[in-house]
């Protein structure tokens, strides 16, 4: 299948009409969330899946802004016919608390003052920045992820959905990341706040309506980007070559090798699209992020209540978020049984490369994604009627509930048979009285560990709209429906 754009998109805002409270005690007022969405909701609701940005990254994860000479930062592997085909799924992306891109913070209005709230901003925590996703999918209408997906501090947000909200996550694909910052990653962070604090522009955080301090950060973009390239992958792009000369110019104030040029460009650019001051609250939020609770719990422990199926993703060049932490990450998954697989990405790119391997990036996640079973998008709460019954209390339950299938079952809930709405319509002409009567007892079923592909072939071949899911005991614990299974079954396998 041909792999598209979603096209134009525009970022839309969520306001929350009530205070907040956050982790470490603070409350936040008039808190608004920058999103953005491709594709569509499905009419069963089980196809929506969250993207985890980054940490200079935003709601525009993929299409276009009307204007803009770039598409969003991950359109590589979002839209028809790619790894997130939004011909399948919806696909969500916010901005996250604290940042500078339309959600609020530093540089938003404090309500109370009447001025941007500088560092009188609380501090927040990726569990606030969970928080505040889990309040934008309760506004969509979304009550489960099929996915969540991020990588780098994207890939931590991941992590602490699976924690934090276990009955709310099917499938968590966690990227070039790590279950708490090592002393190495809180280095270099903390090199860039101090360079961002040391600018005289910076002014404590009250530069708003002012130059902002942006020599420092440029200096702390370019710290961090050095972490996120790789040696090998430095020296194919750069080399020792020069900038616009032939020979060196023996001069400290110039810029000699295209290295640095680089460098000083990204540094440069980035002042033009980030607050300095949400550079400071991310980072330390990135800082502060650990699962283990400072060492109070095994990692084991941490994710002993997560029900999700796993993804881990690492980078072999990857030297910020290096390969033995997601390592580490599978294995404290795998001690509690749950369902999880690591992959390592062979790429020069380092931590970069989740950005830019279209190719294994896309293969990798599709097929994790297509590894959906039936017990990941059944409808659990479903609607059954008693053996014994009559065809009128099917009529009635079918109308309240607006369902169109009933399977019958026992005292016991074990499947007798199902009545359809066909069933129904057809023994009101022939006078029939008895659900008995009109039942189909030859009953075709699915269990919840069937691949979503099976479910979809039975209904097929036996030219059905849905199939009750039962447990080892015959006893009836969902349906699925064929409306939800076409739009979950990727049309390019």
């Amino acid at each position: 299948m041909k792999r598209e754009s979603v096209g134009l998109v525009e970022t839309q805002c969520f306001s929350i009409p009530e205070d907040i409270s956050l982790e470490h005690g603070g409350r936040l007022s008039g808190v608004n969330v920058a999103y953005e969405t491709y594709g569509k909701l499905n009419r069963e609701k089980n196809n929506a899946v969250l993207i985890c940005h980054a940490l200079s990254g935003d709601a525009h994860a993929a299409g276009w802004h009307k204007g803009e000479e770039k598409p969003g930062w991950w359109d590589i592997i979002i839209g028809p016919g790619k790894a997130l085909d939004t011909e399948r799924f919806f696909v969500i992306c916010s901005n996250v608390l604290g940042g500078c891109k339309g959600t609020t913070g530093p540089s938003s209005i404090n309500p109370r003052t009447g001025k941007p709230y500088g560092l009188d901003f609380p501090v927040i925590s990726v569990r606030d920045m969970v928080d505040l996703q889990k309040r934008l999918l309760d506004h969509l209408g979304v009550d489960k992820l099929f996915a969540v997906i991020g990588g780098s501090f994207g890939g931590m947000q991941v992590l602490q959905w699976s924690v934090t909200y276990p009955e709310k996550v099917r499938m968590a694909v966690a990227i070039a990341t790590s279950a708490y910052s090592s002393p190495q990653q809180i280095a270099f962070n903390e090199v860039g706040r101090k360079a961002i604090s040391s600018d005289p522009d910076w002014q404590n955080g009250d530069y708003y309506g002012r130059d902002p301090p942006a020599r420092g950060l440029s200096l702390a973009r370019m710290i961090g980007h050095i972490t996120y390239l790789s040696d090998e992958s430095m020296h194919q792009k750069f080399g020792r070559r020069l900038q616009d000369k032939s020979d060196y110019g023996f001069d400290i104030s110039n810029l000699d090798f295209q290295v640095e040029s680089y460098l000083r460009y990204h540094g440069d650019s980035f002042v033009k699209r980030f607050d300095a001051n949400s550079y400071l609250y991310i980072t330390k939020a990135i800082d502060y992020f650990d699962l283990t609770r400072k060492g109070a719990l095994s990692l084991a422990e941490a994710f002993k209540d997560a029900k999700a199926k796993f993804l881990i993703i690492s980078i072999s060049s990857d030297w910020l978020y290096p390969p033995y932490q997601s390592r580490e990450i599978a294995d404290a998954l795998g001690a509690n049984d749950i369902d999880v697989r690591h992959c390592e990405i062979k790429s020069n790119y380092g931590h970069d490369a989740f950005l830019l391997e279209s190719g294994q990036m896309n293969y990798t996640i599709q097929n994790f994604l297509s590894r959906t079973s039936v017990g990941d998008v059944m409808i659990k709460d479903v609607v059954t009627i008693r053996q014994g019954s009559s065809v009128e209390d099917a009529a009635r339950i079918m109308m309240t509930a607006g369902v169109t299938h009933l399977p019958v079952i026992d005292a016991e809930r074990r499947l007798e048979g199902i009545v359809t709405a066909w069933d129904v319509s057809k023994a009101v002409a022939l006078k029939y009285n008895l659900l008995e009567e009109i039942m189909t007892r030859n009953v075709v079923v699915s269990s919840q560990e069937d691949p979503i592909e099976r479910a979809a072939k039975l209904m097929t071949e036996h030219n059905i709209s849905a199939l009750p899911v039962l447990d080892a005991e015959k006893k009836v614990i969902g349906m699925i429906t064929s409306d939800g299974v076409s739009r979950l079954v990727s049309v390019c396998r």
